[in-house]
């Protein structure tokens, strides 16, 4: 992280207020949101933003400052090493699936293909014929408390071939 990052991640105000939630203890999007005033998307933007420069980490048990990274760009007067590069899988999923809830659907398709395959791979066997009330049953539960709706995600799905259908059933292909 340059200073230069640094400054200009924090001269934000949404990031600022989603560093400070953060210092003082929400550990997740939700939290942020609750803390901020701020909307999920915005949240989610503002903590990905500031985890891509290395200024909050995400470290199983939720999420906060990386006092060492700070506390190294002090010390050292400039920039530290390098933190080390990201999962872009991973970082796509932790930002659109915060505690596994879709808080919204990306608008770049690299980034959407990356969700829509998580997100199939984890609800429905390859082979297995489901009925659409099963469907939008799965597809709900990634929904819930975020903007997207089961329905946009089951047209997606289809639309880029992970969910095939006819007459009412789908299947993985």
């Amino acid at each position: 992280m340059s200073s230069q990052a640094l400054a200009g991640a924090l001269a934000d105000d949404r990031r600022r207020a989603v560093f400070a939630a953060i210092v003082l203890g929400a550990a997740d999007i939700p939290a942020v949101v609750s803390r901020t005033g701020l909307s999920a998307r915005d949240a989610a933007t503002a903590v990905r933003r500031l985890t891509d420069i290395g200024v909050l980490t995400d470290d199983g048990a939720g999420l906060r400052v990386d006092g060492q990274r700070l506390r190294d760009f002090a010390r050292a007067g400039g920039p530290p090493a390098p933190a080390p590069a990201a999962n872009p899988r991973e970082t796509i999923l932790r930002t659109f699936l915060p505690n596994g809830t879709l808080t919204r659907l990306p608008a770049q398709r690299g980034r959407r293909r990356v969700l829509l395959e998580h997100i199939t791979e984890r609800s429905f066997e390859p082979g297995v014929r489901y009925p659409e009330r099963a469907v939008d049953d799965a597809l709900r539960r990634w929904c819930e408390g975020g903007e997207a709706d089961h329905v946009t995600l089951r047209r997606y799905l289809v639309d880029d071939l992970l969910l095939a259908r006819e007459h009412g059933v789908y299947w993985r292909p």
